[in-house]
């Protein structure tokens, strides 16, 4: 495999990969580290209101 701006499935060696790694994030496999939210950053709801 070639590494080059030419190629359409970078940054993947193919469609499969990219699919295959789309996947893992939809199933949760894949987490993005955060700290817990703090009661003053939630609204009535739970929802987070600062970014």
């Amino acid at each position: 495999m070639e590494w080059t701006e030419t190629n359409p499935w970078r940054p993947f060696c193919s469609e499969r990969c990219k699919l295959i790694d789309l996947g893992a994030w939809a199933n949760e496999e894949y987490r993005v580290p955060a700290e817990n939210a703090s009661p003053e950053d939630l609204d009535q709801g739970g929802e987070t209101t600062r970014h």
